[in-house]
């Protein structure tokens, strides 16, 4: 595997301001720089009975239920959970606002097959489409390329797998067009704007002649029965590539192909430096009436509060992301979005960020603003044992805070130093124990195997589980995604053991394989230590505390069984 810089390391940064959008840049690494403006001019074009944009979370490989989300990695999920996916509706809400027709489809919500897709694609023929693509789905993920292809789509994926892996992605899969590398929204304006503009200019419609008989063959059994269906006037309904590649030289954040069929990755696109002028989410395009997770059962949806976070951990997919520097939204934005969800009749969200408390005073004005303005609305977030006291915790519960996501990892003071977790077992201790006192439910994430691990420090971590008032555990097993400090030394190191991307996977399989703990004992430690968690009274009352929340008792026998499942999987094999 080639080493790809990330957008951390690539040192062709600029600052520049996108006239546009009316939204301002900050540059990833070094938020005083400024450059010039990037000018969009937008050319009158003839409008077509075809779909301009399709934002999509793609099919599910197998039927099962994937989390995942342009921030974060896919992974396969046994609780019945459904990921909201508000960052797709974020990036509708950017295109539409520039006077595109927009589509927002969450193929795993709406339990989209691939028949039922590839019907769609045929029907609406969208001329760009963004996927969200991950390494555990990654092959099944590209399908959507190769039906995209087929009638004449542009299509770009966007993640936190393609943007360290630009050029291995590109060149694995011919059928992808454009890598959007980072923050994902102006990026892919600036692709759909400059193709058209040079559309215009060229007058280059319908200009690639159909010559691929494969793509209708009766033995490929989709829905294209023959070739008249792709076409218009005997031409194919997509852009010449070479067209593609000469508009793309200079748009910033991208990987593409050049007019030679080489991989060309263009520098870095700055951040938005204000998150205000994102327009809310089409949230009404995602089917959140069925996004649902255990305790909470649904619906419930994301609402975005702030991106990056200053930690250090090397593990962190952040790395990939949005980074160190920290940029928020104003609580008043985010009330809006909260009322306007309330609206439609959502009762629980889940403030989404890298670090929901990494800024003291934003969620003291959150919190107060929620609390004067009488909103009634419960929610969740996610925290660091080191960023919040508690009298924090007290106020955020009187503003509504009914549970928190811990990033805990290790109850090992070893294993926490060399992942540069920043904190130690005392303040985990600390912090758990003032949440349940302000009565917030605690739910938290530890990771067996990072670097350091040995059996005694699992149990140090299988110990401090136990100990901590906890309502919810789950124990992860350590995953060296691309772009990570943890990633470069696993490599440097040989200790990745994998034969396909799908291997990427932080419950069913893991490619660490350490000299002392082989991924058999990794994959083993992890089912171990949730059994010992799960099986003892604490979880059970959990679930009894989510009975309010459900509908029947059916329900929570469902959820509560899927818990045991997901804590770790059938309860007559467990070892000792």
């Amino acid at each position: 595997m080639t080493e790809e810089h990330t957008p951390q390391q690539n040192e062709q940064r600029t600052a520049s301001s996108n006239k546009g959008s009316g939204i301002k840049l900050v540059a990833p690494a070094r938020a005083s720089e400024r450059a010039g403006e990037i000018k969009f001019v937008d050319m009158p074009r003839e409008r077509s009975d075809r779909l301009d944009v399709l934002v999509l979370n793609p099919p599910s490989p197998d039927g099962d239920l994937f989390l995942r989300d342009i921030a974060r990695v896919g992974r396969r999920t046994r609780d019945g959970i459904i990921w909201p996916q508000t960052a797709l509706a974020q990036i509708g809400a950017v295109v539409q606002e520039a006077g595109y027709t927009v589509d927002v489809i969450d193929a795993i919500g709406l339990g989209m097959t691939w028949e039922q897709f590839e019907s769609y694609m045929l029907k609406h023929k969208p001329r760009y489409m963004i996927i969200h693509a991950t390494a555990p789905t990654l092959t099944n993920d590209m399908r959507t390329t190769f039906v995209g292809k087929s009638v004449g789509t542009i299509s770009m994926a966007i993640g936190t797998h393609v943007t360290p892996m630009s050029r291995e992605t590109l060149e694995s899969y011919p059928s992808l067009d454009v890598v959007i590398r980072g923050e994902p929204e102006l990026s892919i304006l600036d692709v759909i704007k400059t193709i058209d503009r040079k559309v215009e200019a060229d007058q280059a419609l319908d200009t690639v002649s159909v010559g691929n008989p494969d793509l209708t063959a009766p033995w490929r059994k989709l829905p294209f029965p023959d070739a008249s269906y792709l076409t218009t006037r005997g031409r194919f309904l997509g852009i010449n590539p070479a067209l593609v590649s000469t508009a793309l030289r200079e748009t910033k954040g991208i990987a593409f192909r050049d007019m030679h069929g080489q991989v060309q990755i263009n520098p870095d696109r700055p951040f938005i430096e204000n998150l205000d002028d994102l327009p809310i989410p089409l949230h009404d395009k995602l089917p959140w009436q069925k996004y649902k997770v255990p305790i909470i059962g649904g619906p419930y949806t994301f609402v975005l509060t702030s991106r990056g976070c200053p930690a250090g951990c090397r593990y962190c997919i952040k790395h990939v992301t949005y980074q160190s520097s920290v940029r928020h939204r104003s609580p008043d934005h985010v009330l809006k979005e909260m009322y306007m969800l309330k609206k439609m009749g959502m009762n629980h969200i889940h403030f989404e960020a890298d670090l929901f408390t990494v800024k003291q005073d934003f969620v003291y004005d959150l919190c107060n603003t929620i609390i004067k303005d009488g909103l009634q609305l419960r929610w969740s977030c996610n925290s660091r044992v080191d960023f919040v006291d508690e009298e924090q915790l007290r106020l955020m519960k009187k503003a509504g805070c009914f549970m928190i996501a811990w990033g805990l990892e290790s109850g090992s003071e070893q294993v926490l130093k060399r992942a540069r977790k920043g904190t130690t077992t005392k303040r985990i201790h600390e912090t758990i124990s003032a949440s349940n006192r302000a009565g917030i439910m605690n739910w938290g994430y530890f990771i067996i195997g990072l670097p350091g691990e040995t059996v005694e420090t699992i149990r140090q971590t299988i110990d401090i589980s136990k100990k901590l008032p906890l309502d919810i555990a789950l124990f992860h097993i350590a995953t060296p995604y691309p772009g990570t400090p943890f990633y470069y030394e696993a490599v440097q190191n040989g200790w990745i053991q994998m034969d396909r991307w799908e291997d990427y996977d932080m419950y069913n399989h893991t490619v660490l394989n350490y000299p002392d703990l082989s991924s058999a004992d990794l994959e083993y430690w992890a089912r171990r230590a949730a059994r010992e968690w799960s099986l003892r009274p604490g979880p059970i009352k959990t679930f009894l505390k989510g009975a309010a929340n459900l509908d029947t008792l059916g329900q929570l026998w469902q959820i509560g069984t899927n818990h045991i499942r997901w804590m770790g999987g059938s309860l007559t094999k467990v070892q000792t």
